[in-house]
């Protein structure tokens, strides 16, 4: 949208003050690798003790992780076993709040057993690495005493509890809140003067083209709600990577050269909104099937000087929803006639039944 805007096609608006008058927050890095939180915590000492300070004057804190339930991974401490889908390649994520294990990619669930389905052993099963239910457990055994509201799709799945959650904050009932990006922007709370960003790295990893833009969008948004009255805010961003430019440039609130080094990199790497990517997904029940189908789409491939074909490969989600998936990626110049070369290319092609492609053009997803 920036380059469109300094291109001409949109007009830019700017708001160089925030509404009311207020101040922005300050923003501080908190490198996890100087400063790591105790072992089985996730909070660093210096977030820790904002929050109790925080606390002590009857301000309200926002610890921010954009990961829904208690653990990503749950597994055996006797033999190993992971809890994987049954449908897709992905990890069951635990949720201590309904005792469940669940896929956030196809919606699986399965109760949370309380012994290995594969060796038998009773209490054996751990949690491996933070939710926001994990992050608001830390917070109860740290600070007793805290109110804390988890702020999530799970949660607040209703207007009512959506209306509740607003209704205490705003009367001071809570401390703490703990959320995911539903959190990030839409609310204000004249009494929360400290956003924590419990790990910034998170968004970065996956390997997504636009991550560092959205981790940038996501942690400025979340940022902006620290300080939003007369009382001031501020920021303290958890990180592993404090050298990354999303990270500095957060850090140091430049967004204009956080966003001219993006443009650059977009830039020499031919990617939006210099160039454009296409993503051909190749899919079926059976996985040779899946295989050979996107083989043969690969070795048909046309041979174009304005557009480069990569794959096939298995997709990142390699099984999604009990089928297989595999992935070519295409990547055109602008100029070049993307959609009518993949129909050309495509077309003439007879597949079996059971196979699906599907055609993804400047995808936002690249799972």
């Amino acid at each position: 949208s920036l380059h469109m805007a300094e291109t001409g096609t949109y007009r830019k608006l700017d708001l160089p003050s925030r509404f009311g008058g207020a101040s922005l927050p300050t923003i501080r890095l908190l490198d996890l690798t100087e400063e790591p939180p105790e072992r089985g915590r996730w909070l660093a000492p210096s977030l820790a003790r904002e929050l109790f300070a925080r606390m002590e004057r009857q301000e309200q804190t926002l610890l921010f992780l954009n990961r829904r339930g208690y653990a990503p991974l749950t597994l055996c401490r006797t033999c190993g076993y992971r809890f994987q889908c049954k449908q897709c390649s992905a990890w069951l994520v635990e949720h201590r709040f309904s005792r469940r294990l669940a896929c956030h990619h196809c919606g699986y669930e399965e109760p949370t057993p309380e012994k290995c389905p594969e060796c038998g052993e009773a209490d054996s099963l751990v949690p491996c690495g933070p939710g926001v239910e994990r992050v608001a457990d830390e917070v109860r055994e740290i600070a007793p005493e805290a109110r804390i509201a988890v702020a999530t799709s799970d949660t607040l799945n209703t207007p009512q509890r959506a209306a509740d959650f607003v209704a205490m904050a705003e009367s001071g009932e809570i401390d703490v809140i703990v959320g995911t990006q539903l959190v990030t922007k839409g609310f204000h709370f004249p009494d929360l003067t400290l956003v924590g960003v419990v790990d910034a790295d998170l968004g970065l990893e996956g390997g997504d083209l636009r991550a560092a833009e959205r981790v940038y969008q996501q942690i400025a948004q979340v940022a902006g709600r620290a300080g939003r009255a007369s009382k001031p805010g501020e920021v303290l961003i958890q990180t592993r990577h404090p050298e990354a430019p999303v990270i500095a440039a957060l850090a140091a609130g430049d967004r204009d050269a956080f966003y001219a080094a993006e443009l650059e990199a977009r830039r020499h790497a031919n990617a939006p909104p210099f160039g454009r990517w296409a993503a051909i997904i190749v899919s079926s029940e059976d996985d040779r099937e899946a295989r050979a189908a996107a083989a043969r789409i690969g070795d048909a491939r046309p041979r174009l000087d304005d557009i480069t074909i990569l794959g096939p490969a298995p997709a990142p989600l390699a099984q999604l929803r009990g089928r297989y998936r595999y992935r070519l990626l295409v990547n055109a110049r602008r100029t070049a006639a993307l959609q009518d070369a993949i129909r050309d290319w495509l077309n003439p092609l007879e597949l079996p039944r059971g196979v699906r492609v599907g055609i993804d053009i400047d995808p936002y997803s690249f799972v």
